[in-house]
């Protein structure tokens, strides 16, 4: 849908998404996540890429490890599973009888090489190629996009009254959904309205449903979205399919790294392609999707522009980017080759120096596996660099 007002105004809807914590993708994305935290509880410069996959009563870990740590990771994947809520089979999981099957080999010695042999923490090379994009817009505080802000405050809202007594009946697995309509101007967006809103609730059974619509009308969505952006056309899709008891992977099979949407920009931006959950930080795919959107956030904070989309790109064993880009979609006074000279001045964009400035060694992955990697103050990328121009 577009609508055109003018030469250079139209508006349009835009559609994010974001998923419960039980989602089957996205508890893979958090055991992922907490094997690789273990790691590096114990030792700091453990190389890991950890995958999960998920199916009834099975979980297996697959991938490749370097590390001086000891990890037991039966406790790890079932305290996970715990603390998401898989706690008897009748939710898809029981984290108590569940097989942990485990898969994990050591880092290949090629890769290793090309990595670390003969440098120092400053010159780490790349643990491999690749493409990453930073955004951000001053559509929102958090210079995120709205749609998603909503979808994650939704999920993260039914969650909240899971844990706290209120809503018993809430199972682990759900998703959320917000269109809203946009105002396009010269480059930047404007949000004006939801145009439709999706819940989808893992419940118990006998919940009848519309106890459940008038619960999550009264509770998640008026408590959670501005009144000012609710109107008489928003069009409300609470639990659509009219059921939702079987979740988690008894339902769906679960793998790390399948919501790299909902983990960055709802859509909005571009994305490299590579997911985040399960690697230390010499892999770029996440360490270099976070400083750039450290950039995009410091320009827009800066009032350089409105929205802007920053471009990484790296080879393995290679320290420093490749290319580096910079798209500002009309929103500033200046030309993109100068606000590429500006980020070239003030971001030190070799791979030692991400993770040295970002502490990109901290035990803070698991907390990104959940409610975007973007957007949350927690994270020392969200924290806009002072630039000098």
């Amino acid at each position: 849908m577009s609508i055109h007002t003018s030469k250079k105004e139209k508006r349009f809807l835009f559609t994010s998404e974001s998923v419960a914590e039980g989602h089957s993708d996205k508890m893979c994305d958090q055991i992922s996540d907490a094997v690789l935290d273990a790691h590096l509880s114990i030792d700091p410069d453990a190389k890991v890429a950890c995958e999960c996959v998920a199916k009834t009563g099975m979980i297996l870990l697959c991938g490749e490890i370097t590390s001086q740590a000891i990890v037991d990771y039966q406790q790890i994947v079932r305290e996970t599973l715990k603390r998401i809520g898989y706690d008897d089979s009748s939710k898809g999981l029981d984290y108590k009888t569940c097989t942990v099957l485990v898969a994990l080999e050591q880092q290949c010695k090629e890769i290793k090489h090309a990595v670390s042999h003969g440098k120092s923490d400053d010159d780490i090379g790349a643990g491999d190629q690749g493409l990453m994009f930073g955004y951000a817009t001053d559509e929102t505080e958090e210079c995120m996009p709205l749609t998603l802000l909503l979808a994650h405050k939704l999920t993260a809202s039914i969650k909240a009254l899971e844990r706290n007594g209120t809503w018993p009946w809430v199972r682990p697995d759900g998703k959320t959904q917000v269109t809203m309509e946009y105002r396009a101007s010269n480059g930047a967006v404007d949000p004006i309205r939801v145009h439709t809103l999706v819940i989808s609730v893992h419940h118990a059974p006998d919940v009848p449903l519309q106890q459940i619509q008038k619960e999550l009308m009264e509770k998640v969505v008026k408590e959670v979205i501005p009144e000012k952006y609710l109107d008489e056309d928003t069009i409300y899709h609470l639990l659509p399919s009219e059921k939702f008891v079987e979740g988690g992977p008894k339902s769906d099979a679960g793998l790390t790294g399948r919501k790299i949407i909902v983990d960055t920009y709802g859509g909005w931006g571009a994305h490299g392609g590579g997911a985040f959950s399960g690697k230390d930080p010499s892999k770029v795919y996440c360490s270099a999707a976070y400083a750039a959107r450290w950039i995009a956030k410091s320009l827009v904070k800066a009032g350089l522009c409105k929205r802007v989309l920053i471009q990484l790109s790296y080879a393995i064993g290679l320290s420093h980017p490749l290319a580096i880009s910079v798209f500002h979609y009309g929103t500033s006074d200046r030309s993109e080759e100068e606000l590429l000279e500006i980020v070239r001045k003030n971001f030190d964009l070799c791979l030692g120096a991400i993770i040295r400035e970002l502490d990109l060694k901290r035990l803070i992955y698991q907390k990104t596996a959940c409610y975007g990697h973007f957007g949350r103050e927690e994270f020392t990328w969200e924290i806009p660099k002072k630039l000098v121009y």
